[in-house]
């Protein structure tokens, strides 16, 4: 039992119940997405640097969630989905609409996965059994994930409670930290493992990846346990319709109050952009998120949907920026 775990499910503290299987059939057969296109070219991005000095701090968004973060000589990857299509079956369900910013095969050395949640545009198997065959990274997740993964051929876990902290081999400290989200895989698993996000303490900078988050959500709590994070890098997509997405994705205004609730220097939007998951169309969170940074008096240099593939670099001085090399 704890502030977060009833003995048989987790929750999240304070906050409503999730919606029912009535509310997901209501919005199902009311539903009147935007369109989305099928496909999208995009330019081939460099292969990324085998790795980067503790120095340096660098992003490569591959899609959704998933972000090559490289720093200290360390390759980390965060919610890998290299996958089609983000569903339990390879034939039906979302499929993506750009390829990823970075092939699988071409990646550099991982040295650790982050795992923030089981969601299928989060937890791929697929992506991560070829991980776990070409590296063996450990693959950092919330309590229960480790044993799941396990029984479907993907060692390496280490389960983490919300606060709880792990450090890599050349002594970079990950927290995993909490998120107002749920998990679901199955028919009859849901909140049955723990989901949240990571904060990364490196000598360049510290980061935060969100995973998937409603708001009000952990911010403040993040900022007054951990510290300001230099980069954050926070979920602006799959928020319409609100009365049904509200409680567990945050729409772009909310992720730029999340962005100035944490005190974060910088930070790239995720979740957006791969999968047609919700009712809003493409190219929309892009759109709302410019238009609440200029409500805000927030530079748009400071908050950006990062290019798929093209790697970013932040430092003190100059931000975020494109990568020199």
């Amino acid at each position: 039992m704890s502030d977060h775990f009833d003995g048989t499910r987790f929750f999240n503290p304070g906050r409503p119940e999730n919606l029912g299987i009535g509310s997901f059939l209501r919005w199902r057969w009311s539903r009147r997405p935007e369109p989305w296109p099928t496909h999208i070219d995009e330019p081939v991005a460099p292969a990324p640097l085998a790795a980067v000095g503790k120095d340096r701090l660098r992003f490569s968004f591959i899609g959704q969630a998933s972000v090559l973060i490289q720093t200290n000589g360390l390759n980390i990857l965060t919610d890998p989905v290299f996958s089609e299509r983000a569903s339990p079956l390879p034939w039906v369900g979302p499929k993506r609409v750009r390829a990823p910013g970075i092939a699988l095969d071409a990646l550099p050395p991982i040295h650790a996965i982050l795992l923030s949640h089981n969601h299928y545009d989060h937890m791929d198997l697929a992506s991560l059994r070829a991980l776990a065959k070409r590296w063996g990274a450990p693959i950092l997740t919330g309590l229960g994930n480790t044993r799941y993964l396990g029984r479907r051929g993907v060692p390496g876990g280490i389960d983490l409670d919300w606060w709880q902290a792990h450090s890599l081999e050349n002594g970079t400290e990950i927290t995993f930290v909490p998120a107002q989200h749920w998990s679901k895989r199955g028919l009859f698993d849901g909140r049955k493992t723990l989901w949240g996000g990571f904060f990364i303490n490196a000598p360049a900078g510290s980061v935060y990846f969100a995973g998937d988050t409603g708001y009000p959500g952990p911010f403040r709590a993040i900022r007054h346990r951990l510290w300001s994070p230099d980069v954050a890098l926070l979920p602006i997509g799959a928020y319409a319709p609100r009365w049904f997405m509200g409680e567990h994705h945050m729409d772009p205004e909310e992720a730029v109050a999340a962005f100035d609730e944490l005190g974060a220097r910088a930070a790239l939007a995720l979740h957006t952009g791969t999968f047609a998951l919700a009712d809003e169309g493409i190219d929309a969170p892009a759109q709302a998120l410019t238009k609440a940074l200029a409500r805000k008096a927030i530079p748009s240099t400071r908050f950006v949907p990062p290019p798929f593939g093209f790697a970013l670099e932040w430092t003190p001085e100059t931000g975020i920026s494109p990568a020199s090399s």
